[in-house]
């Protein structure tokens, strides 16, 4: 006689998440059209609402964050120019190499503290001269929030203050820009309001819907009229116009509307995983900001816990120790089975009580 499976608990990342039966009936419901000939009316009314929270002219609609970064990178830069940018960071590290690829941008990456920071006296004599012999210098990338960290304001305000003071445009990755600006708001302070703050320091901004929004697909890209004209451009160049789209666009309205505020309650459930697991033997969690937890495992035994945790239907990542990223599709439950599973792997006894508020019901 066979026993059930558990129920999954995939902490891999925020991507994982399905839409919920209200976001799939707004999907169904989306009036559609041709978004290459700009007549998707739920596309155009995406790009709308995100470019007003945002505090920009415009917004393009873009199948992942990878090509809203590149068609970000390249309507700043053009072929022989430079970005400055984290040695760690997505748009560097994480993206194919798109923009040195595919556009003749040349990266420069510079070292970055343990929450993400590159220090400002290395941004600035990294900043090339007027002068044959080198990449012309023309934008900054920062990305927010980093492996979980939130950027300080007083940070990112100098970080965009210097590159201004020294002719550079500016970018932000903020592929969880939401889950800075609920971590961040003020007492009384609405997240959308809070998000709008931190993007308007910035010339353009890309923004993912399928992380923590829960969306299944998209990010926009916000800026200058100027700017999202070449972006689009670019966009179409590397294939990412899309016809009825206002299916995809209708799945990012329906988060910017329903699913922004309750992000409090994944970085609860962060919390509570990470209080779980300290004083545990043989794990110690190294960092849990908004709704990612990293934790460092003793005596190499990262692929062994992995293992453990997938026999009984719960899901992370391991490089250099693991990684639990929560999101809408993570329960308290399914947070207290991790850490009980992780516990047990190393003959320690289960809390006693789970640490930090968090939901009851399924999210």
């Amino acid at each position: 006689m066979s026993t059930a499976a558990p129920p999954l608990v995939d902490l891999r990342s925020d991507t994982v998440t399905r839409p919920t039966p209200a976001m799939r009936q707004a999907m169904m419901d989306a009036p559609l059209g041709d978004d290459v000939f700009g007549d998707d009316p739920t596309v155009n009314a995406l790009q709308a609402r995100i470019a007003a929270i945002t505090g920009k002219e415009a917004a393009l609609f873009m199948p992942s964050g990878t090509q809203s970064n590149f068609c970000g990178i390249l309507a700043h830069c053009g072929r022989g120019d430079e970005y400055i940018v984290g040695q760690l960071a997505h748009t560097y590290r994480y993206e194919g190499g798109g923009a040195a690829v595919l556009g003749s941008v040349q990266p420069q990456p510079l070292a970055q503290d343990a929450v993400g920071r590159m220090q400002l006296a290395d941004i600035a004599p990294a900043i090339k001269p007027d002068d044959p012999h080198f990449a012309r210098t023309r934008l900054l990338c920062l990305e927010n929030t980093w492996n979980g960290h939130v950027m300080p304001d007083d940070y990112l305000q100098g970080a965009v203050a210097l590159a201004r003071e020294r002719g550079l445009a500016t970018h932000l990755d903020g592929a969880r820009l939401f889950n800075a600006a609920v971590a961040s708001a003020r007492p009384g302070q609405g997240a959308l309001a809070r998000a709008g703050e931190i993007a308007a320091l910035f010339d353009s901004v890309s923004i993912c819907f399928s992380k923590g929004l829960g969306a299944p697909v998209g990010s926009a890209l916000c800026g200058s009229t100027e700017l999202i004209a070449r972006a689009r451009r670019i966009r179409k160049m590397a294939g990412g116009a899309m016809r009825q789209a206002g299916l995809l666009a209708a799945a990012a309205l329906h988060a910017l509307e329903h699913h922004v505020e309750r992000l409090a309650d994944d970085h609860a459930l962060a919390q509570r995983l990470a209080g779980g697991l300290r004083g545990a033997e043989g794990i110690s969690v190294r960092s849990a900001h908004t709704n990612i937890v990293f934790a460092d495992v003793a005596g190499e035994r990262g692929p062994a816990l992995l293992a453990h945790l997938q026999a009984q239907n719960i899901l992370a990542t391991g490089l250099i120790g693991l990684r639990f990223v929560t999101h809408l599709d993570v329960d308290a439950a399914g947070i207290d089975r991790t850490v009980a599973a992780i516990r047990a792997f190393f003959g320690a006894p289960a809390a006693a009580g789970a640490a930090g508020a968090a939901p009851s019901g399924p999210y």
